[in-house]
């Protein structure tokens, strides 16, 4: 297949601060088609089709996947619908690209790779953070002994009012006036599938498979404000997890309102000899492939880890969500040429179990065993 047609399924903030002017640049003719928008809000796929110059426009999904001229599928949809969603796309004949997070729970996401493998469509999983070079070479020390014999790491994310905040929910019209209320409740809400899924691709990318979980879980916020509404919250907010990567190798995640312990997404390692700590090793900035031209950007090295992402050439560095638009075009590589993406089902499989056996340990009492992993 030469030319890619892709449908982006949600015109919400994600998809108009990157997906949709990523995939609208000139320089990506020869590899895809931007061809279908849709979105159930009033208004929405005509505006964001009128502005990205996207051909059809739909409202009704089942209809975007009986009538749009598309071959991949984008999911920029809350996560709480990517698993139906996913599954109806898939039995369309669709390759699939999953904004994260792919599915809540791993049985889901089994489903999916099982239906993909039978249907013989592609599918691949956000966020792809082992595309990252610091990443690679983080791993790279560890197994190298570089801080000695590992002994724990920490990595997560927290909430702070970051979605309330956003551009894209701030005015009146129909691509301004987003409500961020999903985020905040059940299923899929909540900064582990939100946020603290970045920080369990890089820890497991880099560790491996996980063994089992333990964690304590709840919701600390249970009313949150947007635009002077108060918003009910009922997705856990609050959430530290033990993991155990075996030979007692452990790490803790966390997915909390406010607070941080680890730099970025990234996590820090703690070995007998040394540690690494966001983008450091025992203090001092480590060298990757990359790293000069990520030092070379504006606002430092952790902002221009964007920008040595390998689809990232100049015409794409000023625009957001790099990574996802990185992930993109690795599972349209892999429809032209066959060259698998990094971000696969497989992994993306594995932290969606970490997540759901962490709530559920929280909620039973009773240490997890896990029972997915991947290569």
């Amino acid at each position: 297949m030469s030319i890619v047609r892709i449908g982006v399924v949600g015109a919400g903030s994600v998809a108009q601060r990157g997906i949709l002017p990523h995939l609208s640049q000139s320089d990506l003719s020869d590899r895809l088609a931007l061809t279908a928008i849709c979105d159930p809000a009033p208004g929405r796929a005509d505006a964001a089709a009128e502005k990205f110059g996207i051909p059809q426009q739909f409202t009704d999904y089942d209809d975007f996947l009986a009538n749009a001229n598309v071959d991949l599928v984008i999911l920029a949809t809350p996560i709480g619908m990517h698993y139906a969603q996913g599954r109806a796309a898939i039995l369309a004949g669709k390759h699939v690209h999953f904004n994260k997070t792919m599915t809540t729970t791993s049985a889901e996401a089994t489903d999916l790779i099982n239906l993909a493998a039978e249907r013989g469509v592609k599918i691949v999983a956000s966020p792809g953070e082992m595309n990252r070079p610091h990443n690679q070479a983080i791993r790279k020390m560890i197994q190298s002994g570089a801080i000695g014999d590992l002994c724990w790491a920490v990595c997560g994310a927290s909430f702070g009012r970051y979605h309330e905040n956003e551009e894209f929910r701030q005015g009146n019209d129909p691509l301004s006036n987003i409500d961020p209320s999903w985020y905040y409740r059940k299923p899929g809400g909540g900064p582990l599938y939100d946020m603290t899924v970045y920080a369990l691709h890089g820890l497991t990318g880099i560790l491996g498979s996980a063994k089992r979980v333990t964690a304590m879980s709840g919701v600390r916020m249970p009313m949150r404000e947007f635009r002077g509404q108060m918003v009910p919250c009922d997705a856990d907010d609050n959430t530290l997890i033990l993991i155990d990567f075996g030979n007692n190798v452990f790490a803790m995640a966390y997915g909390t309102p406010a607070g941080s312990i680890s730099e970025g997404f990234s996590g820090s390692y703690f070995g007998t000899k040394g540690q690494i700590v966001g983008l450091k090793l025992n203090g001092e900035l480590f060298d990757y492939p990359g790293s000069d031209q990520a030092d070379s950007h504006p606002h430092g090295r952790w902002a221009g880890n964007q920008w040595i992402l390998p689809h990232v050439t100049t015409a794409h560095q000023q625009i957001d969500e790099h990574h996802v638009y990185e992930d993109i075009m690795q599972l349209v590589d892999w429809v032209r040429t066959g060259t698998p993406a990094v971000a696969s089902a497989e992994h993306a499989r594995h932290v969606i179990e970490i997540i759901e056996a962490g709530l559920r340990a929280a909620e039973t009492g009773q240490t997890q065993i896990l029972t997915t992993s991947f290569s």
